[in-house]
């Protein structure tokens, strides 16, 4: 679910090691978006080299890389965008806190983007951008899923200032995607912590607080994503390179606004599935009290009745065999009906205790 992957323990410094999937390096799937005010033109491309022809042509260049398995178009990028080894590295090494950095020309930034899959299980994987005045490198882990695609259909609509703006404003707009698609998730996970408030009142099971501990797993997670999130938001707010114009930094304050929105919605549901997990502890103590009861007072009814049981079992015989009479023994021995009556005893001492037990609201 929450997959992060290293360099080699003791390699060097700025290490370009590809992702190997069953052994073997996959070849990434990279798109090349062009844009200005008046046209679009999107493109797959297979070759790397192909890049370099489109670079510099006056329109905003957005290049996608979808997998980390070849290092080399992120070696051909950052060769001709001047790109740090140590920033390619990170993009890399998926492990990465999210951050922001700014170079000569071009602004670093790593985020986590969250999202479900098909089976509706949380999934994260590491998204970095490069963002120069008019270029935007996107690196994402996988192919297969990613949230920018409300990104694409504006673009290809020419919908708001996208197509009029720099390049700044497509970085925004893609951070801005990674943030709003925390909301669902984390909407979903609050509503299955809700859910399981119900049936742990009705019926607590280890199988419930397994569900439980998986949810606050996953809060943990993604609280480990938006935390540090909020800062680098907050740090391109403050970017001193001047690639980021106060227009776009307009927009930037709302994201901003919107992780405080994502760390009161984490916190909340995280104080919750802690409440409920003092629930369970309090429900299974409840039952377990309301049995223990119910055995007191099925042992309180027997003990009278195990008493006068355990006298007459002693079997003491009013007479000898000889015919000798034995004073103080017991004649009930020889009554008539004397087992009927003695099972009617008992069981009215059984009723008598029920009745009063209801009465002092033990039953």
């Amino acid at each position: 679910m929450f997959i992060k992957r290293h360099g080699p323990p003791g390699s060097p410094p700025a290490t370009l090691s590809p992702h190997l999937v069953d052994g073997k390096a996959r070849k990434p799937a990279i798109q090349l978006i062009e844009y200005d005010g008046d046209h679009i033109e999107e493109r797959d491309i297979t070759d790397v080299s192909e890049l370099t022809r489109h670079i510099g042509s006056g329109k905003i260049t957005w290049i996608n890389i979808d997998g980390l398995g070849d290092t080399e178009a992120l070696t051909l990028l950052g060769e001709k965008f001047n790109l740090h080894p140590l920033a390619l590295e990170d993009v890399l090494n998926t492990g990465q806190r999210p951050k922001v950095e700014s170079g000569s020309d071009y602004v670093f930034a790593v985020a986590q983007m969250v999202y479900q899959d098909a089976s509706r299980r949380i999934c994260s994987e590491q998204i970095s951008l490069f963002f120069g005045e008019n270029f935007l490198i996107s690196v994402q882990e996988e192919g297969e899923y990613d949230v920018f695609d409300p990104i694409r259909a504006r673009l290809r609509g020419g919908r708001g200032r996208i197509r009029r703006a720099k390049a700044d404003y497509l970085a925004y707009a893609l951070l801005d995607s990674v943030i709003d698609h925390f909301y669902p998730v984390l909407e979903e996970l609050g509503k299955n912590i809700e859910d399981l408030e119900d049936d742990l009142l009705e019926k607590p099971s280890r199988e419930m607080v397994r569900k439980l501990h998986e949810h606050k797993r996953s809060l943990s997670h993604l609280r480990r994503f938006v935390w540090p999130l909020r800062d680098v938001v907050n740090a391109l707010l403050h970017d001193p390179s001047g690639l980021i114009t106060s227009p776009t930094k307009v927009y930037l304050r709302d994201c901003y606004d919107h992780t405080v929105q994502l760390m009161d919605l984490l916190e909340s549901n995280k104080e919750l599935s802690a409440s409920l997990m003092e629930l369970y502890h309090s429900s299974v103590g409840l039952r377990t009290n309301e049995v223990m009861r119910a055995l007191t007072v099925i042992t309180s009814i027997f003990i009278p009745l195990t008493f006068i049981v355990g006298v007459y079992g002693m079997n003491f015989a009013p007479e000898s065999p000889t015919g000798q009479k034995l004073p103080l023994n017991m004649p009930e021995l020889y009554q008539p009906h004397g087992y009927l009556w003695l099972m009617g005893i008992m069981a009215a001492v059984a009723v008598i205790q029920l009745w009063i037990f209801k009465k002092i609201k033990w039953l």
